[in-house]
């Protein structure tokens, strides 16, 4: 775990790749208000609640007055983050969820990503990125940042993705939003391709009592490494009590 700035805690959940390293242009941005606490994923938990329980760890730390923070979770991590705040209620002053879902529909893509990712040669991760990045990121993303972005999530192992992907498969929170008490900022990419973001974010925010949605316009599922997005001016814009 990693902690930069001062004020009030948040708390940055990776994606797929599980690595915080992929905020590195947020982190900065952020930590002119916030307290901001990026970590990694394990490869090996076995379930939701082994996440959950070390967001929590990872939140305590965080967290300064009051002992709550707020908690920000990238489309995986946003399922960890919906989990979390449901668990830990407590915890949690605010919670934002970025091109995430409450059930991964349909089920069938992440068995069959399962077996791909069990027999194809792993040296090939790197090709199949680079052929889907015109898909995955945000039209405004520089070449230079989505080579950072490779670079990056070299870090992660088969073993992590699948891991995953496994927790994904008995994941399901659908019946649960309307136990969220806390304001909830659903943010949504207008281009997500991998995601139908916008989608599962109105339904969402649909069951959620205190709920916000943004569509962010002309971004991909992995936007937050684009020049033009700033989490904090969305947080500051969206002010949640």
């Amino acid at each position: 775990m990693a902690l930069t700035g001062a004020g009030p805690g948040l708390v940055l959940v990776p994606g797929m790749d599980g690595t915080g390293s992929l905020f590195y242009r947020q982190v900065p941005l952020l930590a002119r208000r916030y307290r901001v606490a990026t970590y990694r994923l394990r490869d090996d938990a076995p379930d939701m609640a082994t996440l959950v329980a070390d967001l929590a760890q990872v939140a305590r730390s965080a967290a300064t007055t009051g002992g709550q923070v707020v908690v920000v979770g990238e489309s995986f991590g946003g399922a960890v983050a919906l989990s979390f705040a449901l668990a830990n209620p407590q915890l949690v002053h605010a919670l934002v969820v970025l091109n995430s879902f409450p059930r991964f529909l349909p089920q069938g893509r992440l068995a069959l990503a399962i077996h791909a990712l069990r027999v194809m040669p792993w040296k090939a991760m790197p090709l199949i990125r680079r052929l889907t990045a015109f898909r995955l990121h945000s039209r405004y993303t520089h070449r230079a940042e989505i080579r950072r972005f490779m670079e990056l999530t070299q870090e992660t192992s088969r073993e992590g993705y699948i891991a995953r992907l496994r927790i994904l498969q008995s994941y399901d929170v659908r019946d649960r939003l309307g136990e969220l008490e806390m304001p909830v900022l659903f943010l949504a990419s207008e281009r997500d391709h991998l995601v139908p973001a916008v989608r599962e974010a109105r339904a969402m925010a649909s069951r959620v009592p205190r709920a916000t949605v943004r569509v962010l316009a002309g971004h991909g599922h992995i936007c937050l490494i684009a020049p033009n997005l700033d989490l904090e001016d969305l947080l500051r814009e969206w002010r949640p009590r």
